[in-house]
């Protein structure tokens, strides 16, 4: 009954809405008017929903994660590594307005300090057709995924995707599309089943880009995540991509996916220097057994204008670009009760022309090799143990080539 005398209300309220409407808008020139009808109409339509409880769920993780690297020659966090105490935390708000329309608001914190994640509206026609307007990370590769760390179960992100906790991570700019990469802007999207066993993913985005200076040899990735600098674009050009998926479901506990992505924009304030990311990859579940392979790709060109601040000689032609691929292969397997085992081996490759200061030479990379554990202590509570090996191709000041480090994480989903 009191169900029954609210969806009364409700209705009573939107007809006096609509009708307060139509007497405003004769007062209105008629392009005003249309726009007040137009608002009305939402609303009247959004209304009746706001009449019945809304479907809300807040979900979120934090991971604190102390990293100790014994080699590394400065005890300036900021300098090559964040090593020592670093945080990670993450609180998701989703409703549901109505059977077709939802809303996600996201905020993260981690060495960057707060940062709005998410916030966008979801306008679902079908499966097949999803709007999504506002603040997200468009959809690119598989790992941005699960990139919270209650959602992988190594205390850190394969090398394509890093943020800050490589080692020498100022020689080589972060990864390759260091994740998550929040942005504003418009993406559509779908799924469709061929039967069953078959499924297709798509989506295809127009954002705000990545940023950088006028000057630069590289993305600026501060500027995009800073909003002291304002969530805008920088350069009045969206960028540009998008993602396919086909998942096989190949019987009960088995399923294989395999997707591609890209994405194109410009980064610097005159819209002439460009970069072009692409990404390939798979993964295979059998049982409980997850095999994982990505690779990256990003071209990306500087201005070559003042060659003093280069370390080579740029040629007439083809030489004001640089080429940097990442890759990572893992397996994730139950070791028993609670504990799980992963094994990955991931790596960079940057090619082609660096700043006059830089160590790094024009064919340089990075190999790390990972054994770690992931151990349930209580329901959403995990301890994770993650040493790494690292080979570099370039020596350090102290003549290293080789280095060791270890994760030690406690993380929490709730």
């Amino acid at each position: 009954m009191m169900r029954l005398q609210t969806l009364q209300v409700g209705r009573l309220a939107t007809a006096s809405l609509v009708a307060h409407v139509k007497r405003a808008t004769s007062l209105l020139p008629p392009v005003a008017s249309l726009l007040v009808a137009l608002v009305a109409a939402l609303l009247g339509a959004l209304w009746p929903g706001s009449a019945r409880a809304l479907d809300r769920t807040f979900a979120g993780s934090v991971q604190l994660d102390e990293h100790i690297a014994p080699g590394e020659p400065s005890t300036n966090a900021g300098t090559q590594s964040f090593y020592g105490f670093t945080t990670e935390l993450s609180g998701k708000i989703a409703v549901d307005l109505s059977e077709h329309v939802s809303a996600n608001v996201k905020i993260c914190y981690g060495c960057h300090g707060f940062e709005t994640d998410m916030a966008y509206v979801d306008l679902r026609v079908a499966d097949e057709l999803n709007f999504r307007v506002g603040r997200f990370s468009p959809s690119f590769g598989a790992f941005n995924l699960r990139h919270d760390p209650a959602n992988h179960k190594l205390a850190d992100k394969p090398l394509p995707y890093d943020m800050g906790r490589m080692l020498r991570m100022r020689d080589w700019n972060l990864g390759v599309l260091p994740s998550p990469f929040p942005d504003n802007g418009l993406e559509i999207d779908g799924t469709h089943w061929f039967g069953d066993k078959l499924q297709l993913d798509y989506a295809a985005y127009a954002v705000s880009g990545f940023k950088g200076g006028e000057t630069g040899l590289d993305i600026d990735f501060a500027q995009s995540h800073s909003g002291s600098l304002y969530y805008v674009d920088n350069n009045n050009t969206p960028a540009g991509g998008g993602r396919v998926a086909l998942t096989a479901k190949l019987g009960p506990r088995t399923d294989l996916t395999v997707g591609g992505s890209g994405m194109y924009g410009t980064f610097d304030p005159q819209s002439r220097l460009s970069y072009a990311i692409f990404g390939a990859d798979v993964s295979l579940r059998i049982g409980r057994t997850n095999l994982r392979a990505e690779w990256l790709m990003r071209r990306q060109e500087f201005d070559a204008t003042d060659q003093a601040q280069l370390k080579y000689t740029v040629p007439p032609s083809g030489g004001d670009f640089f080429v940097k691929h990442g890759a990572y292969v893992e397996m994730e397997h139950p070791l028993g009760a609670g504990v799980d085992g992963i094994v990955r081996v991931d790596g960079l490759l940057r090619l082609g022309n660096v700043a006059a200061g830089s160590p790094l030479t024009n064919d340089s990379s990075v190999l790390r090799y990972t054994i770690g554990g992931s151990y349930l202590v209580a329901r959403g509570v995990r301890l994770k143990l993650t040493p790494e090996l690292w080979q570099f191709s370039y020596a350090d000041s102290s003549g290293r080539k080789v280095e060791a480090s270890l994760h030690t994480a406690v993380a929490g989903a709730f």
